[in-house]
């Protein structure tokens, strides 16, 4: 972002413009109201929220992306997917969100492993860099849910890649509650009807975890997380989330502590 900043004089004020030149195609930061502060000192990764931090103007240029390390396009690229689909699950999901949100999965699904695999290709990263704006535009409005709450605290104590490694094992924690709009992302992807429900909510899990292996990311973080730092960063991630997050449903201390022993398999 570029923040032109505020300017007074006693007999006028000037509001300066403030544009955003994303150079990964993930964070959806051109298109928020958040942005996430590091301390460093206390292992804290946390967002703040505020409607002047959304700029004015985007500009998407491809060629900015073109030499991103292959880690760095496929993980901000998880990143803009666990955006979209976060927003789209949750209970704040309007008619406008959820159309971005599907608009970004399909991009995602359809041009991520293609931009990983073709760097220099400018369309796939003009898609990929409007599935991330679009991502952006939905969940600024519909807020996301546990996966980036435990990634925040995740990030905290160790930086990393989560969003990618924990967005399936949430959807799969979430269980029915989540079954519908993860079948209606199915087919929006597949075109595929032809599955009761859950099988289509299943299938699409599977699929995220299909692209996260074709994109060389893992599925744990078994030599990464600490025992003793995991109940702080269950409390963490709690209070971020709960009751902030629109989240399909209310997740006690149990459920986060079964998602941490899940990534450290």
């Amino acid at each position: 972002m570029i923040p032109l900043g505020v300017f007074a004089r006693k007999d006028i004020i000037f509001f300066a413009l403030m544009m955003a030149i994303p150079t990964t195609a993930g964070t959806g930061s051109e298109a928020t109201v958040a942005a996430v502060v590091s301390n460093k000192e206390t292992k804290e990764k946390f967002p703040i929220e505020d409607p002047k931090l959304i700029p004015a103007f985007a500009i998407l240029n491809p060629k900015v992306l073109v030499n991103l390390p292959p880690h760095i396009t496929s993980t901000t690229g998880m990143d803009a997917l666990t955006h979209a689909i976060e927003a789209y699950i949750g209970k704040a999901n309007t008619k406008k969100t959820a159309h971005s949100a599907i608009l970004a999965t399909q991009l995602i699904f359809k041009y991520l492993k293609y931009s990983y695999d073709n760097p220099l290709d400018l369309e796939a990263r003009e898609k990929m860099q409007i599935a991330s704006y679009h991502a952006g535009v939905a969940f600024t409005r519909a807020y996301v849910g546990y996966v980036h709450a435990i990634a925040h605290t995740l990030g905290g104590f160790y930086n990393g890649l989560a969003n990618a490694i924990i967005l399936p094992i949430v959807l799969r924690q979430y269980g029915k509650k989540a079954y519908k709009p993860l079948a209606r992302l199915y087919e929006c992807v597949t075109l595929d009807t032809s599955l009761s429900t859950k099988e289509k909510a299943l299938k699409f899990i599977e699929m995220i975890e299909e692209l996260n292996k074709s994109l060389d990311i893992p599925n744990s973080l078994k030599e990464v997380i600490i025992d003793e730092d995991i109940p702080i960063m269950i409390k963490r991630a709690m209070k971020e989330a709960i009751p902030l997050y629109p989240t399909p449903t209310i997740w006690k201390y149990k459920d986060f502590e079964k998602i941490f022993k899940i990534l450290q398999k």
